[in-house]
């Protein structure tokens, strides 16, 4: 019961602190870059709609008349059916609060490991190797997925959402897989399937859409994939120290 004490307390609050820092990191790093690419999606967005509505209007004055009460109607649905928070303060409210409980979720996953290992070592667990553990974790969610399926601005089309999130499952799976066999067997055999698995997933190939038209700009992109990449690594590595030096205190204590 102590165990399972010090994995949740350090979990929640290395989680909090780490998501509190990773906001403020986004702020200046993928905030603004999101924020110029729905620049782009909604003019892109105005275009498509003065396309269809030029050569509706060319036609009968009823038939305009009618599709015009028709998108009226349209809109308000949508308006009403989706929402989204409000720029400011609402949306960074809930940027942050996802990023807390991301954070503290993949607390509770290190802290898990963490447990594991000091039980089955004896020793507690130092926040170099928490930070290794870090670093692993950012290889396995963040560098391995993004190799086949980079991340996305908005605005910019993509392949089918369901197998896209088939194939990075499947990435996180083999990458993780093949990391540990390399880590923990140390074989010559465990080794080579580490490789075959670390190397499989890019073999097969991530969904990609053979014709991508996009206004939102190449160098916007590039940006945005490296200040997604750093952050996350940020992220990983901070989340790795800390949650292991917290759950060895709550750990010693218990």
């Amino acid at each position: 019961m102590s165990t399972f004490r010090a994995i949740v307390f350090a979990s929640v609050i290395s989680g909090f602190v780490v998501g509190l820092l990773v906001t403020v990191v986004q702020q200046f790093g993928t905030v603004p870059l999101i924020l110029k690419a729905e620049v782009f999606e909604k003019a892109a967005g105005a275009h498509q709609h003065d396309a269809v509505a030029q050569p509706v209007a060319a036609g009968h004055d009823h038939a305009a008349h009618a599709h015009g009460d028709h998108d009226h109607g349209a809109g308000d649905h949508d308006h009403a059916g989706a929402w989204e928070p409000r720029d400011g303060f609402e949306r960074n409210a809930y940027t942050a609060a996802a990023n807390v409980l991301t954070a503290i979720g993949f607390a509770l996953l290190l802290a898990g490991f963490f447990a594991v290992r000091s039980g089955a070592t004896g020793a507690s667990v130092s926040w170099h190797e928490g930070l290794l553990w870090g670093l692993a974790g950012f290889a396995v969610f963040t560098l391995a997925p993004s190799l086949g399926l980079p991340p996305e601005l908005p605005g910019v089309p993509s392949a089918p959402l369901l197998s896209r999130q088939i194939w990075w499952l499947a990435a996180v799976l083999a990458t993780a897989g093949g990391l540990a066999l390399i880590v923990f067997r140390r074989t010559v055999p465990a080794a080579i399937s580490g490789v075959i698995l670390l190397i499989l997933p890019h073999l097969i190939g991530a969904p990609d859409l053979a014709n991508v038209e996009t206004n939102v700009p190449s160098s916007l992109l590039h940006q945005f994939v490296t200040a997604v990449t750093v952050t996350s690594l940020v992220f990983w590595t901070l989340l790795g120290g800390l949650t292991s030096a917290v759950f060895a205190r709550f750990d010693q204590r218990a």
